[in-house]
């Protein structure tokens, strides 16, 4: 596309995080950015549940959630869907690489999220993407199954 940017194929976001501040602060980031945050949930039941009345793009979670189940719980399920996850931690499991498309490491900046998406928009289109700081994106997106 000539002087525009290119069509985005992650639009739907639903953000999953136990901190409070830290939910508000990405909605917020990912709303400004022009992005459609679904829902913001910090337990994998009502995330599943948003999973199973929502189209969603990408699920944004940290690994530690509210309940007894954890954001790798909820990696499985969205794999399972076809849904790409990211996980967004300050301590990523050692299988994630298995669960997720990446792992953007807290804490973070909102640029750094932002370039984070646009990694991970690239890295779904196919491209190789342009990975920032404190990112890491997995070779090939978790396949459903």
């Amino acid at each position: 596309m000539l002087f525009g940017k290119r069509k985005r194929i992650v639009k739907r976001i639903l953000v999953i995080e136990d901190e409070p501040l830290t939910a508000f602060d990405n909605e917020v980031m990912l709303k400004d950015a022009g992005y459609d945050v679904v829902a913001t949930h910090d337990d994998f039941h009502e995330a599943v549940a948003a999973l199973n009345r929502e189209k969603i793009d990408l699920i944004l979670s940290d690994v530690r959630l509210r309940g007894k189940k954890t954001g790798l719980q909820l990696a499985e399920e969205a794999k399972k869907r076809g849904v790409p996850l990211l996980f967004v931690t300050g301590h990523p499991p050692d299988n994630a690489h298995e669960l997720a498309i990446g792992c953007l490491h807290k804490p973070y900046s909102e640029r750094q999220l932002r370039k984070a998406l646009e990694a991970v928009d690239e890295h779904l289109a196919g491209r190789k993407p342009n990975v920032p700081s404190g990112m890491e994106i997995y070779e090939s997106p978790p396949k459903a199954g």
